[in-house]
This record gives structure tokens, C-alpha cells and sequence, in this order.
């Protein structure tokens, strides 16, 4: 049976993690290609047609649905609402979809219009979904607990890409992780016993990304690369010797823990591979928020002096940081400002604590009775939570909004990159990398236009000061330098627009909002309410009350901010409806108190 199969991956939105304000400056338009969707057409039966649409790069054109005979797709929970609008315009257009990814895998009942869910690992579910297509008979849903072999994954389908919109591209060695954090839903998708590919089988997807001309940055998406140290080691001695055979032609980034740093070994194997990036989950300076989440490798072991030798070895550490932990105390945001800046992390993707679904944390809180709603997937800014805290929410989200913007000040910015550049080594590592992973002229195109856009800027003396610096004392990383400004732009725009904004309009919504709950509290301990004056100023200040409520929820990101005044002010107004009625008897007080909601009402 011939077929002809669209792959095509829904949009992500603009957070922090896009960097979609820098993509710009380097002629790009996508971090990553969609490995996933990649690694299925590589399953796909050989007598299969496959094409591919990244709707980050591409737009999805008429013509590709009607070529198709099936529309596959993957999603993360983040892509939900592109995922909504692809199923929609897939079932207008008539053709079957078939979806599969995090996000079906852990929600598929609450998605409308799929055809067919291929779920878990597609290693093992896609192939019994394609027999009974075939067959005629195809199922609904295709699920399976088993943890396959990697020996059973093949190269992902790279001929089927543009590489020039992506600035890097993407590979896996192994799936799982070792660890047991509560919030995580990485172990629960596939396992705490890392599996990982053969080391000559890893390389040769390593060569044929070389023999498709691709040559650049490639990320290794494996949430803990070090998950197997055994097996890691073995197969960077494999990365060395291919790299050091075809003239190094390219540099490595990835993530793991932070007890990367306690295995000088590995960290030389790693710099010597070529890596210059880590991303470590340090998620909280807090011992007793790491303890009460199960983060066990973060304990023990000084976090500070664990990112300074990463540092110097020649890798730069990027970070994730979470707040609201249970156990986080009221000065939770100058604790996390302080080691994110003493540390030199300049990337810093710092996001409130959500209840990912299938995690260990969800279902402790749907225990408890504190979930309020389905996570976003989206934790690095958006103003609200998805649960019950422990901490007042408005406090929560205000400490959450101050490291956001306290970090991402850049005058601080700019500091963190400079401590960064002073720790990196000038031999090796990413100090001397940035320029490598890209051409020339892709590298003189960023220089002129990071510095015609950001000389002149707000805060072009702290970006003109850093430049400065770099070239009288690190001239050999200047690369590097422009590489941080760029990512700098990104990070300031989003939050300057998605955080200092809102915030600054919760906070003004807020005042208004008790100057209208005192306005009640002086009507109902006064005499005035016995009067038509006093009720009209009363229904005036509901008004003006329930004006500001509609804003802040229609804000999106305000409500968590002003939780308190908003309760304050719904307290008061039921309050004064329901004296107004007993003062009047011809009024119905149950009538009356129904125009004010309760805040749980108002939430959902």
C-alpha cells in the first residue's frame, strides 16, 4: 500500500525559550527542526511518500493537504492551542490526522477532532497503527508501556529538511532519567533507567547530518545526557575521534545535572567532543524546597562551586530555576536573584512551578484538592499558577515577577555575561566556539546588526560597556560576547512585554480595587447607606469594582497578582448587597449577592 503522509509540527507561542526576538540577527527563524516528527518519518514503511511542515518555519499551504492522503502530527503541552487550529483546518480539509507526542500522550482524551492517537514511544506503537490502517481498521488509540531498546530507532528523516531556517540542529543519545523530581514528567514518560544508542549508531547519525552538508551547532535533547555514565563516556570517545577525523565540524549542546561537575573525567570528554552548553536544573537555592521536591542530585554538594567548574572547564551553564515550592520562604526571590547572579548564568529560564499532568506533583495535588486548572505548559511568564500554594498566590507570583525582572534588568544581564566570559578558558570551549558554529558572513550580519540595533537602545552604555570590556581583556571572545547581546535583545523584549507590563497593570488594577473595597467599608459603617446617595455610590463603586475584575481577567496574567484585593473586594460588595437588602426588605438579598461571583467562579 502507497501513501502519502504530511508530517506537520504546530507553532510554538513566544516565551522565554524561543528566543524569537534573536532568531533575527542571524537570518533564522526556528532554534530546532521537530526530531520527533523526523525520527517517525523514519519508521514510516519504505514505499511511503513523506514531506514535512514546520508551521515555526513554514506556513501550511493548501497544496500540502490536498497532496496528502494523512496528516501526522506531534505536540508538547506548550503547543496545545497550534495543535487546536491544526486539527481544525485538518478535518475541514477532510483528511484523517493522527497525533502522538508529550501531549496527546499524557491528555489525548480531552483533544477533539484526531482520528487516531499513536501514543508512547512510536517505536513500538507505530508500527501496529500502520498495520491496521492498512488493514482497514484502524483504532482509535495506540498505547504501550514499553520502554524500547534505542537499537530500534532510526536516523531521523534530515533529507527531508531546509537547514537554513534552523540556527542548530537537534539529536538524541538516550531517553529517561535517573533522578526522581516530583514536578517532572520526563520519568514518567519514559522511565528512571536511561536507555541509550550504541555509540556507533549515535555517530552515524552524527555523519549523515555531515553528508546532508549540515555543519554547525547541534543540541543532544536528552532532559539528562549523563543519565549513564558508563555508556556517555564511551560514546564521547566515539564523538572525539569522528570529530577530530572530519576537521570539527561541530560544536555540542545538551542538558544534565549538576553533579556533572563532580566527574572531572567527563567533563574533559565532554569539552574535547566539542560541547560548550549545559543546561542543568538547578531549580531552587533553597535546600528544603530541593528536599521536598525530590531534586536528591542538587543536595550535598555546593551548587555555586558546581557551576563555576563546569564554567571553567569551557562549558557555558545555562539554567532552569522554579518557584513555588511548598516549602519556599517569603524571601524566596532575593535568594534566587542572588546565586543567579553571583553565579554567572546570563541564561537563566526561571518559571513558576506548574503541575505538569502525569507527573508526581499533579497527582499529590489533585490529592490534596489545590489543582485549579490544566497547566499552560508555558511556566516562564505567565502570571498565574494552576494550583493551590502554599505561600499567598499574589506574594508568590509578585517574587516570581521580581526575579524575572530583576535578572533580566541589563545592566545585571550584562554583569552575569561578563562574569561568564572571565571564567570560560581561552584554549577551548565556548568562548571560542560561538563564531565557529556559524559562517562569516553569518557572523559579521549579527555583529552590524546587533550593534546598529542595541548601541542605541535603552541600555545601549551597558551593552556598549560590555563590548568594550570584552575587547580590551577577552578580545579572543568577542564572538561569544555578541552571541550573549543577541540573546539579551530577546530576553529583555519578552520581559518588558510579558512580564514588567502586566505586572505593572496588576499592581495599578490592584489599588484601584481596594480603593473601591474601602469606598464599601466607609458606606457600610457610615449612615449614608440608608440613603439614595449612599446606595448609588455603592452600586457605583460594584461597578467600577467589577470593571477592574473583568480587566485583570481578561489580562490573562493579572488575576494570580491581585488575588487578595479581588477577594477583599467580592467580600465587601456581598457584604454591602446583602445589608442593602436587609435595610430594604423588598429587595431580594440572594438576588442581589448573585451579581457578585466568588473568586473560585471567577477563576474558572
Amino acid at each position: 500500500m502507497n501513501m502519502k503522509v504530511l508530517l506537520v509540527y504546530p507553532e510554538f507561542p513566544e516565551t522565554f525559550w524561543s528566543f524569537r526576538g534573536s532568531l533575527g540577527f542571524v537570518g533564522k527563524k526556528a532554534n530546532f527542526p521537530p526530531l520527533s516528527l523526523l525520527t517517525v518519518a523514519a519508521l514510516l514503511p519504505g514505499n511511503y511518500e513523506a514531506r514535512i511542515v514546520d508551521m515555526n518555519v513554514l506556513s501550511l499551504r493548501q497544496a500540502d493537504l490536498d497532496w496528502a492522503d494523512i496528516v501526522f502530527t506531534s505536540a508538547m503541552l506548550v503547543q496545545k492551542e497550534s495543535l487546536a487550529r491544526l486539527v481544525e483546518r485538518v478535518n475541514k480539509a477532510g483528511k484523517p490526522i493522527v497525533a502522538g507526542g508529550p501531549y496527546p500522550t499524557q491528555c489525548w482524551e480531552g483533544i477533539a477532532g484526531v482520528d487516531h492517537f499513536v501514543l508512547n514511544e512510536a517505536e513500538v506503537t507505530l508500527g501496529a497503527f500502520i498495520a491496521d490502517l492498512e488493514a482497514g481498521c484502524a483504532r482509535k488509540v495506540y498505547q504501550s508501556a514499553e520502554k524500547p531498546d534505542l537499537e530500534r530507532t532510526p536516523i531521523p528523516r534530515y533529507d527531508l529538511l531546509d537547514f537554513k531556517p534552523y540556527s542548530s540542529m537537534m539529536l538524541q543519545y538516550s531517553r529517561g532519567c535517573p533522578n526522581d523530581c516530583e514536578f517532572c514528567d520526563i520519568i514518567e514518560l519514559y522511565g528512571r533507567k536511561p536507555r541509550v544508542k550504541p555509540p556507533g549508531q549515535f555517530v552515524g547519525e552524527i555523519e549523515s547530518l555531515y553528508r546532508l552538508g549540515y555543519r554547525g551547532g547541534i543540541f543532544i535533547v536528552d532532559d539528562n545526557f549523563i543519565g549513564n555514565r558508563v555508556g556517555v563516556k564511551e560514546v564521547l570517545r566515539r564523538i572525539i575521534e569522528w570529530q577530530e577525523g572530519h576537521g570539527r565540524p561541530f560544536t555540542f549542546s545538551t542538558e544534565a545535572s549538576v553533579d556533572l561537575a563532580k566527574d572531572e573525567e567527563l567533563l574533559a570528554l565532554m569539552v574535547k567532543a566539542g560541547f560548550t552548553m549545559a543546561f542543568l536544573g538547578i531549580e531552587t537555592p533553597v535546600v528544603e524546597s530541593l528536599v521536598s521536591a525530590h531534586k536528591t542530585a542538587n543536595l550535598g554538594i555546593s551548587l555555586h562551586d558546581s557551576v563555576r567548574r563546569i564554567q571553567e572547564s569551557g562549558i557555558e551553564v545555562t539554567a532552569g530555576f522554579i518557584i513555588g515550592f511548598d516549602a519556599d520562604p517569603e524571601d524566596v526571590a532575593e535568594r534566587q536573584i542572588a546565586f543567579i547572579q553571583e553565579s554567572g548564568i546570563a541564561t537563566a529560564m526561571v518559571g513558576l512551578l506548574s503541575a505538569l499532568p502525569g507527573t508526581a506533583l499533579y497527582r499529590r495535588l489533585a490529592a490534596e484538592g489545590r489543582l485549579l486548572g490544566e497547566s499552560s505548559g508555558d511556566n516562564t511568564h505567565e502570571l498565574r499558577l494552576d494550583f493551590v500554594p502554599k505561600m499567598e498566590a499574589s506574594k508568590l507570583i509578585d517574587a516570581y515577577a521580581r526575579v524575572l525582572t530583576s535578572i533580566y534588568d541589563p545592566k545585571r544581564y550584562f554583569e552575569r555575561c561578563g562574569v561568564l566570559l572571565s571564567r570560560l578558558p581561552r584554549r577551548t570551549g565556548a568562548g571560542r566556539a560561538a563564531a565557529a558554529e556559524r559562517s562569516t558572513l553569518e557572523n559579521a550580519r549579527a555583529f552590524f546588526l546587533s550593534f546598529a540595533r542595541q548601541s542605541f537602545s535603552r541600555y545601549g552604555l551597558h551593552y556598549l560597556r560590555f563590548l568594550a570590556t570584552t575587547l580590551l581583556h577577552r578580545p579572543w571572545a568577542l564572538a561569544k560576547a555578541i552571541e550573549k547581546s543577541i540573546h539579551g535583545f530577546s530576553l529583555f523584549e519578552i520581559t518588558r512585554t510579558k512580564v514588567r507590563r502586566p505586572w505593572a497593570m496588576a499592581k495599578s488594577l490592584g489599588q484601584e480595587l481596594e480603593l473601591s473595597a474601602k469606598r464599601l467599608d466607609g458606606l457600610m459603617g457610615g449612615k449614608d447607606i440608608a440613603g439614595i446617595e449612599g446606595i448609588l455610590a455603592g452600586a457605583r463603586a460594584i461597578r467600577r469594582g467589577l470593571r477592574l475584575i473583568a480587566a485583570a481577567y481578561s489580562a490573562h496574567s493579572a488575576p494570580g497578582l491581585v488575588e487578595s484585593q479581588l477577594r477583599t473586594f467580592t467580600e465587601r460588595a456581598a457584604s454591602f448587597l446583602g445589608d442593602l437588602a436587609l435595610r430594604f426588605p423588598g429587595l431580594s438579598a440572594d438576588a442581589a449577592g448573585r451579581r457578585v461571583p466568588d473568586l473560585p467562579a471567577m477563576r474558572n
